[in-house]
This record gives C-alpha cells, structure tokens and sequence, in this order.
C-alpha cells in the first residue's frame, strides 16, 4: 500500500483519502486566541512561520512552545518521580522503619494514580483540560512536599496515596491536551518529545536517586519536585487558554459514580497487590475483596446507567474502535510486567549481575521505545493505525518467545539485545493505538477516551503482576518440591535470600536454585507472549482496519 492509500485506510486528515470539514473545538495555547479547529487546531507546532498549508494565517508560535514545554515537564515529573523513589528506598526505610510495608510507597501511589484516571478524565471532558491539569500538579505538589516532611512509614504511605491522586490527572490530561493541541498530522511528534522525556527521565531517575541517598537526605526526592511542579503551574496558568463552550453543554458532574468507580477500582487493585503477597490467593480476604469488588463494580453500572453524564459511559465499550484499543492496551500492560518486573530479577539471580547491571539491561527497553515512536508516522500512513500495531505487537511476541529459548546461562548482551529489540516493537505498538483512538472522538469525548485507555493499561499491569506472580511461585514451588537434593529452601520466599548467601548452601543447591528461577522467568515470559498473540487476535477481529477518523479543520 503506498502512502498515498492512508486516507483510504483510516481517513487521515491531510492526505489523499481524507476528510475535511466542521470538527469539534480546539484548545488553543496562544494567549489571545480562542475559537474552534479551523483557528486553533492548525496552529504551528512550534516552528516560526505565518502560513499553514491551507493558506490560513497561524497565531504566534511562541506560546504555543511554551505550553509543549509544559507538558513534557508536566510528563518529566511524573516518569522522574516513579524511577527515583525506587533507589532510596534502604535510606526510607533506614530512617522511618516500616519494612515489612514499604512496598506500599509505591503500591499506594499506583492504587489513587489508576482509580482517579477514569474521573479525572470526565472532568476534562466537563470542565476543561487546564483546570484539571492545575488541580492535579497542585495535588501532586502538595503530595510531594509532605512526603517530604513525613515522620513515619505510615504517613508516607498516606502522603504517597495523596501524591497519586495528583500523579492520576496529569497522567491522562497531558496526553489528552497533546491531541488537542495537534493535528493527526503533526501529533507523532509532540507524541515522539513526551516518549523521549519519559525514557530519558526512567533513565536519569535511578542515578540521581542514588546520588540524593548517597550524599543528601532522601526527603529531597521529593523536595525537587517543587520547583518543576510550579514552573509547569505558572506556564499553563499563563499560557494555555481553551475555547469557550456553550454554558448548556456543561452537565452535572456524576459524584456518586465517581465515587463508586474509585472505590470498586482501588478495591480491585488492591486485591490484587495483596492478593500472593500478604495472604493466599484461595483464601478468606483474597475471596472477600474480590467479591466485594464484583458487588461494587454491579452497583457502579447501575448507577452509571442512570447518570445523565456518566463517569465512565457506555459507548466507551459499545464503540468497537475504543473497545479493542481498551482490550489492546490492557494486554500490553500485563505484557510489560514481564520485561519490567523479571528481567531484573533474572540478570541479578540467574546471570549474577549487580543491582546497576540489572538495571541497564533493564532500560534498554526504554531507549530504543521513543526512536521507534518518533519514525512510527512512516509505517501508519502506509499500513494504517491497526496494522501498525499488528506488526509491533506481532513482532514483540516473537521477540518474548526468543527469551525463553536463551541458553543457560545467556551472556548478558543477549537479554539486553531482547530488551533493545522489544522497545523497538512496542513503539509501534502503543503509539498508533492512542492516536488512532483519541482521533475517533470529538473534544468532548477524548478526554473520557483517553482515560479509559490508560486505566485498562494500568488494570492490565496490575493483572499480569497478580498472574505472573503466581505463575513464577507455582514453578519456584515444583522445583523446590521436587529438588533431588537436600538443604533447599523449603518456601519460595526464602529463594531470594538463599541465594544471597550461597556458600551456606550445600554443594550444587545455588545452581538448582538459580535454574529453578530461570525456569520461572521462562514461564513468565511464556504468558507475557500468550498476552501478545491476543493483543493481535483483539486487534484483527474486534479493530477496523479503517479507524474512523475524523475530520480536523
């Protein structure tokens, strides 16, 4: 198919095929400048130059710059946050005690950012993006400082919690606010700048949180979050002015639903955190939280169904583009938790890397994800939005499956070759998706979308890590159960730290032990590929092959 076909593959504004007319209103980040798509959405991206395409006069592009810049500090601050907490975490726990449920710090932060996505995004559809941005960096802001100041673990965990329900509406409404402010056209690339800030913060994040623990106190981890929140307040607060809509298109906020969903998610995924770790899956609380969920998530669509302008409506799952994003999208989370979560695991136990080793293997992944985002435009206009994403996901399947076929013990270039190879492959998988799917909705609606599509993103994570977990025990539990020689670990919890004290170990047991756990990454990755194959069936029979995108100015 050449590019010329991408109109005719899913109406691209701006090529052959395309469509042009009256679209939804648009915000405009010029200062003195409001109005609908044909005087806002065509606005330069940022390069200086008084006409666009069509011959219309374009509004300055400075505000418009620094409104971008906003954003990437805006995405920045909330990848920066996420990769530095992690290595201060022996200095949290040294000074405030609470080991036995630091893992909340970030299970706590991940329950309020996930649940409030879904309201956060139908309050930008009812009330605007920039007020919803500005609530949440300054939720986030205030989460920061008093995580700052906190004296305990508890309080921490409590100002975390805080933290997130700021982190969740900046999560959506910057990717929202990206598709606003840019035609289809033009949107891969503010798309490819967020994609790089994000990598280069998960990459920066680790060494500057070791060099706060290392020769600072760790509460400024959470203290340089502060001059970033505010600079990112000050510039939208100045910079970003949306369209004035029809005081009758604003309805009732749906509290009670918003309440329900927040409930009936935080109670899910908390069931899910728990569930493996704290108590047995088949047991009393994993069976009552998970039962309790399903009564709440019953109440929830009753409710839902009867707001005039529901949290979360129905067309989100009734329209089959959004639908199969949603399922998409929730598989490629469970999908990462493989790469994320037992890569590590595997380069420090199996291959017997140090923790900085593991962790450059590790954010391979993330260096070769944005530069596949920002060349990802070639391969949609000549294939479309869904096939792209076939491909990207069809390859990274190939490419989970390679893992399990690795020698034993691999060199350690191979696993990072893998995770330079599966960043590549998810670049064009994810990107197409979100773009394909906010381009199939008016202003009034993306936000919802946009939302819905990361919240199944980030259930799907909390999934896998559910399921994987258990898959990993289940054959860390037969091998140890089955283990021809004596002196092993008899749980699997005490795999860990039998292998940090090998030589107390009878002779042969460490090796059985790191074979063993080879094994449970096998088998991990092995589910990570089953998520892939049914990213593509998802895609191939519930996705048209035609997104119906529409028109733009």
């Amino acid at each position: 198919m050449s590019s010329g076909d991408v109109g005719e593959q899913d109406g691209i504004p701006g090529e052959p095929g395309g469509h042009r007319g009256p679209s939804d209103r648009r915000v405009c980040a010029d200062s003195g400048t409001t109005g609908n798509t044909r005087d806002a959405g065509r606005t330069d991206s940022g390069d200086d130059g008084p006409e666009s395409g069509s011959g219309e006069v374009r509004p300055p592009g400075r505000p418009r710059r620094a409104v971008v810049a906003a954003l990437m500090l805006t995405m920045g601050l909330v990848a920066l946050d996420g990769a530095i907490v992690s290595t201060a975490v022996p200095q949290i726990v040294g000074d405030v005690g609470g080991f036995s449920v630091f893992s909340w710090i970030f299970s706590g932060y991940m329950l309020a950012s996930t649940v409030t996505l879904p309201v956060y995004g139908k309050l930008s559809d009812t009330l605007g993006r920039k007020p919803v941005l500005l609530l949440g960096i300054s939720v986030f802001l205030l989460g920061s400082l008093l995580c700052a100041a906190a004296w305990n673990m508890a309080a921490l965990v409590a100002f975390r919690i805080l933290q997130g329900l700021g982190g969740g509406a900046l999560q959506g409404t910057v990717q929202t606010l990206a598709a606003d402010l840019y035609p289809l056209r033009e949107r891969p690339r503010i798309q490819a700048r967020m994609s790089v800030v994000w990598a280069g913060s998960a990459l920066a994040g680790p060494a500057l949180g070791g060099l706060i623990a290392s020769y600072a106190d760790w509460r400024w981890i959470f203290l340089i979050n502060l001059p970033l929140a505010l600079a990112a307040l000050w510039i939208i607060g100045r910079h970003l002015v949306e369209p004035v809509r029809a005081p009758g298109r604003r309805g009732r906020i749906d509290w009670a639903g918003a309440l329900g969903i927040f409930a009936c998610g935080g109670l899910l995924l908390f069931a899910l955190v728990q569930g493996g770790v704290a108590w047995p899956w088949l047991s009393a609380p994993s069976v009552t939280l998970l039962g309790a969920t399903a009564a709440l998530g019953l109440l929830v669509v009753r409710v839902e169904r009867r707001a005039a302008e529901p949290i979360l409506p129905g067309w989100v799952w009734r329209r089959r583009p959004i639908a199969a994003v949603n399922l998409a999208m929730g598989a490629l989370g469970l999908l990462m938790v493989a790469p994320m979560v037992f890569m590590p695991m595997y380069a420090q136990t199996v291959l017997r890397l140090s923790a900085v080793e593991a962790g450059l293997i590790t954010s391979a992944m993330t260096l070769t994800w944005p530069i596949s985002a920002m060349y990802v435009q070639h391969v949609y206009r000549r294939v479309g939005f869904r096939d792209s994403a076939v491909i990207g996901v069809g390859i990274a399947a190939v490419i989970l499956c390679a893992f399990t076929l690795l020698p034993y013990p691999a060199a350690p270039w191979q696993p990072a070759l893998i995770m330079l190879l599966l960043g590549a492959a998810l670049g064009l998988f994810q990107l197409p998706l979100i773009m394909a799917v906010q381009s199939t909705v008016v202003w009034q609606e993306r936000g919802t979308t946009t939302a819905s599509v990361l919240f199944c993103r980030q259930v799907g994570m909390s999934v896998g890590a559910a399921l994987m977990g258990a898959v990993a025990n289940a054959t860390l539990a037969g091998r140890l159960a089955d283990a021809p020689a004596a002196g092993l670990p008899r749980h699997v919890n005490d795999v860990a730290g039998a292998l940090d004290r090998p030589a107390q170990l009878a002779p042969g047991a460490a090796e059985y032990l790191r074979r063993a756990v080879d094994a449970a990454v096998d088998h991990v990755f092995v589910c990570a590929t089953v998520a892939a194959v049914a990213a593509v069936l998802v895609l191939l029979l519930l996705a048209p092959r035609r997104f119906p995108v529409l028109p733009e100015d």
